[in-house]
């Protein structure tokens, strides 16, 4: 299994108004796009710096978001997304309704950088160069919308710099995290499907890791008759202090062999090799930056294996309650 890339620095780019990002994270899951769209959104950005001259290589990506609306109807139980007829067809007639789920973002993302020696003029000019490309790309399939000017300073880029020994590392990282307050990390809990799963079977010998996951994924209800002084009541599965958990993709799995560049129609991209995955589900939790305590917790890396069929995403926080 690969570990997180080593990094010297850690780049900030600090309440990103994204419009019309993706919602629909996976064909199960919906509520705020994929990890995988931001280390996407990662590599890309690496792609256009190394493009442009700068000599820098980003290795994981975190992600805080301080505000969400996700753009569904309002009222009701039930909630449908709203959807458009656009753009309009060749004729210029109205195009076929495309199911498409779509959520506006106020997000921080933080990338992982291994830039070596990086001076501070050299690093003022490669921040605003950096903050230009972005301007030119999309974020989960969203639009990054252009800060105001009475908020340009605020939305600036800034470093954290881990070239220090430990001390050092732990105070920068004391000083991130305030900064991206308020707001929610994103970190993963695959340690609640392994407790989950050892749960069930005290009672369904056959259960397996998908029940474990479905049984987290809902509020479980159930009538006990020795509740509320032996009168009864229904009681559910989350227990105080459960947290903000969420089921999430994390990657995706091989369903065949890799195909060569090219050899399949209609593939996007005709230069890479090919191969047609379905998703991989785990489990993640929103918290606030303020629980974070090093990097670790935070940053989400890629861990590849072709030759097992594997291409998932990876988060080392670990929680002290590993039971809830």
């Amino acid at each position: 299994m690969n570990t997180l890339p080593h990094f010297t620095h850690l780049l900030v780019l600090p309440h990103l108004k994204v419009h019309n990002a993706n919602a629909v994270s996976s064909p199960l899951t919906h509520g705020f796009p994929s990890i995988t769209a931001f280390l996407g959104l990662m590599w890309a950005l690496e792609r256009k710096t190394r493009a442009a001259g700068l000599d820098l290589e980003f290795g994981a990506v975190g992600v805080v978001c301080h505000d969400r609306r996700e753009q569904t109807t309002e009222g009701g139980f039930v909630k449908s997304f709203r959807l458009t007829r656009n753009p309009v067809g060749k004729d210029g007639g109205t195009a076929a309704i495309v199911e498409e789920g779509r959520i506006h973002l106020d997000l921080s993302l933080v990338l992982a950088v291994n830039a070596g020696a990086w001076g501070q003029d050299e690093q003022r000019r490669e921040l605003d160069a950096i903050l230009d490309l972005l301007q030119g790309m999309r974020i989960a399939g969203g639009t990054l919308l252009p800060a105001p000017q009475a908020q340009a300073s605020s939305r600036r880029p800034w470093l954290a710099d881990f070239t220090g020994d430990s001390d050092d590392q732990a105070r920068e990282f004391r000083k991130l995290r305030a900064r991206l307050l308020p707001g929610s990390a994103l970190v993963a809990r695959d340690d609640l499907v392994d407790s989950r799963l050892d749960e069930l079977r005290k009672h369904s010998p056959q259960a397996t890791r998908l029940d474990a996951w479905l049984s987290l994924s809902r509020i479980n209800w159930h009538y006990d008759s020795k509740a509320d002084d032996g009168k009864g009541a229904w009681q559910h599965d989350r227990k105080k202090g459960f947290g903000w958990v969420i089921p999430i993709p994390v990657g995706y799995g091989a369903l065949g062999e890799l195909h060569a560049a090219g050899s399949v129609d209609h593939a996007r991209d005709a230069t890479t090799p090919f191969r047609f995955v379905e998703s991989l589900y785990s489990m993640g939790e929103w918290i606030g930056p303020h629980r974070l305590r090093a990097p670790q917790d935070l940053l989400w890396y890629a861990d590849n294996r072709p030759d097992e069929g594997l291409y998932r995403c990876r988060n080392d926080y670990r929680s002290a309650d590993t039971t809830l």
